[in-house]
């Protein structure tokens, strides 16, 4: 399967410089480039792309506003990588809850980006626990204020476990392992956990446990 990616950034270099190197992959075709959130958003409907790479800061309109409208359109089949710098951006915890699947530092390394598209096109979380404590916790307690209020009340024990797993960064055979079940069982839990909850993915399930206060940022696992 070829992964049909798109890239918005205001930067020409950064954008250039993303839209030459994902060329050069045979699983990976660039079908839209875009310099600002209403350009982005024009051109994911016009060739509706499987993975839209956002810049969080764009004139016109940002990439959270553009990720929800690309999102919607797309009644989620477009997923939304977004490209930040950490230490500038304090859009990180808006942007999860938009429904973005993971971010990008502009300065990764290209085994990096390759990685970052591929796990996301897939339908996949890119919440590694290093960028889970850089980029959302730092953000998360003045923002889960705002956040309506959700409780662990009606979850099982063995679920807010999991969504504890999931906030640190495990895998389903991670968790599985962990906790010495099935892979088939963690999914069981997974879709109940996201059904009660009303999450859409992982990266969500992220933020709630934050909001919960189930994990702190650079708490040891």
């Amino acid at each position: 399967m070829v992964i049909r990616a798109m890239v918005a950034d205001d930067q020409a270099v950064v954008r250039t410089g993303f839209v030459s190197l994902l060329g050069t992959q045979d699983d990976i075709e660039v079908v839209g480039e875009a310099e600002d959130g209403v350009e982005a958003v024009r051109v994911a409907a016009e060739t509706r792309p499987d993975l839209a790479l956002l810049d969080i800061r764009m004139p016109h309109k940002n990439g959270i506003e553009a990720a929800r409208e690309i999102l919607a359109a797309s009644n989620g089949a477009t997923k939304v990588l977004m490209l930040t710098t950490f230490g500038l951006d304090e859009y990180v915890y808006e942007a999860l809850a938009a429904g973005a699947g993971g971010f990008l530092l502009k300065d990764a390394t290209f085994p990096e980006l390759l990685h970052a598209v591929r796990v996301v096109a897939a339908g996949n979380a890119l919440l590694s626990p290093e960028i889970t404590k850089r980029l959302i916790g730092q953000f998360i307690s003045g923002r889960a204020a705002a956040r309506p209020v959700r409780t662990v009340a009606d979850l099982t024990a063995r679920e807010v476990e999991v969504l504890v797993l999931i906030a640190q960064g495990l895998s389903n055979a991670d968790i599985a392992h962990r906790l010495t079940i099935t892979d088939h069982t963690v999914k069981t839990h997974i879709n109940r956990l996201f059904t009660k909850m009303g999450l859409r993915d992982r990266a969500q399930a992220v933020i709630l446990a934050y909001e919960l206060g189930l994990v702190r940022a650079g708490a040891t696992p």
